[in-house]
């Protein structure tokens, strides 16, 4: 099975850069977006409604512009699953869930913490509401994978050497400590188990000449640390900021 999360930036632009076109061709059987900044029933024809995936969304309430989740499944899921719960964060298109026979896999966004002491605190306080929903999930007896644009790291070696500093998005004390908590609760990051090479990244937050960081990743459950087969960064064209995570797994949907 294989999986590709990527923060697009804009589905229409992405669309326009040639971006949905390489996504569509990798047979991958889902494939998880982050920051669409668009209303679905603004989309039109088959450069977001290809005949072979069930594609399906999540906009920003009031503002369908911000933000934005989507999630394309080649097989029909069983269920999906629109937000967590959290009153205070599902309006805003944090989180869709596509439910298998013996797996979810979930699209997340989480909330940038980059501008300014306010932004920091409503992205810790989703991080403390979400932990508490994946220590719930952990015992359930199916295999979760979490995809997404976390804006954390866990280590510093996630960061290119000449931006190695806490003032980078996601390498706080706070951030690091609660990826690193994730992970000691059973959690684990796919792309680590699956490649040992130095200097993968995933962002350059500050453009191509600026320093790279590895924050963009596919979370999974402890039932599926097993499963992992291949992991790799596509980063031969650039779409945004981002780069595609492709992982492949050893599990039928």
């Amino acid at each position: 099975m294989r999986v590709i999360s990527l923060v697009v930036e804009g589905l229409e632009r992405a669309a326009e850069t040639g971006c949905l076109t390489w996504l569509f061709a990798q047979d991958a059987d889902i494939i998880c977006l982050q920051d669409t900044r668009c209303a679905e029933h603004s989309l039109k024809g088959q450069r977001f409604f290809p005949d072979h995936y069930h594609p399906y969304f999540l906009d920003h309430y009031d503002n369908p512009l911000t933000n934005g989740v989507a999630i394309y499944c080649k097989r029909l899921p069983k269920a999906i699953i629109l937000g967590l719960g959290f009153d205070e964060f599902d309006a805003q298109g944090l989180y869709i869930q596509a439910d298998f026979e013996e797996i979810s896999v979930g699209s997340v966004l989480v909330p940038s913490g980059v501008e300014g002491p306010k932004a920091m605190e409503n992205k810790l306080n989703f991080l403390s509401r979400l932990s508490g929903h994946l220590e719930k999930v952990r015992h359930k007896r199916r295999g979760y994978i979490l995809c997404g644009g976390w804006e954390l790291m866990a280590h510093h070696a996630d960061a290119e050497e000449a931006g190695n500093s806490s003032a980078l998005p996601g390498l706080s004390a706070s951030e690091r400590g609660w990826m690193l908590d994730l992970y000691d609760g059973g959690y684990a990051d796919a792309y680590a188990l699956a490649d040992n090479e130095p200097g993968t990244y995933t962002w350059w937050p500050n453009g191509d000449d600026a320093g790279g960081v590895r924050t963009d990743t596919q979370i999974i459950s402890e039932l599926l640390v097993s499963s992992v087969e291949r992991g790799s960064v596509y980063d031969e064209q650039a779409f945004s900021h981002h780069a595609p995570v492709v992982m492949d797994y050893d599990l039928n949907l």
